[in-house]
């Protein structure tokens, strides 16, 4: 007959809880971030930026074409998906879902956020909008593109400045001559 085993089990079986400093978190904050997590973060940014589209559409009159399709109608779709996504999301992430990296990709889950990057970017974003009527939108646009390339780690600073004017000039060229849709002109208002 062996000698009884002592491994800190009840008769019945279980393992009491352990003890000590790190056993339990201080009183209320399991509870508090329990359940903010950043994929929450990002569900409610898609929720408010389709409800904004939506809202910022509202404000766009014009006839509708001959197809019964008028300038709402892609806004007002892309509005109207983002919401539904958002919406999805939440209740996902809500229920305990929760964004798990792809198997190839290089990156840290748990690195902290480059906070200083996205910053950055949205500051870009803030500023294009702002300079927009003043600038024109191929000034504004190639701004944007170079901006946002350098920001986010672009290699050569002249060629990505040469690829983010050809973008401004083309996505102004596509849209005025090719959708007819009207965007400021601003300094190159003569020349264009």
């Amino acid at each position: 007959m062996s000698a009884p085993r002592d491994d800190g089990a009840t008769p019945g079986g279980a393992v009491p809880p352990p003890t000590g400093s790190h056993a339990t978190n201080p009183p209320g904050e399991a509870k508090r971030h329990a359940w903010w997590r950043p994929e929450l973060g990002l569900s409610l940014v898609v929720l408010v930026l389709g409800v904004l589209v939506i809202v910022g559409t509202l404000d766009v009159a014009a006839a509708t074409s001959a197809l019964g399709l008028g300038p709402r109608f892609f806004p007002m779709l892309v509005g109207g998906s983002l919401v539904l996504i958002g919406v999805f999301y939440t209740l996902d992430v809500l229920r305990g879902g929760r964004g798990d990296p792809e198997e190839s990709e290089d990156i840290d889950a748990d690195a902290p956020a480059d906070w200083r990057s996205v910053g950055l970017v949205s500051g870009i974003f803030l500023a294009f909008t702002a300079l927009l009527g003043t600038l024109g939108w191929i000034i504004a646009a190639s701004l944007l593109f170079f901006g946002l390339s350098v920001v986010l780690g672009a290699g050569s600073k002249p060629r990505a400045a040469v690829i983010a004017v050809v973008l401004g000039v083309l996505s102004y060229v596509a849209f005025v001559k090719g959708l007819g849709v009207t965007l400021p002109g601003g300094l190159l208002q003569g020349v264009i």
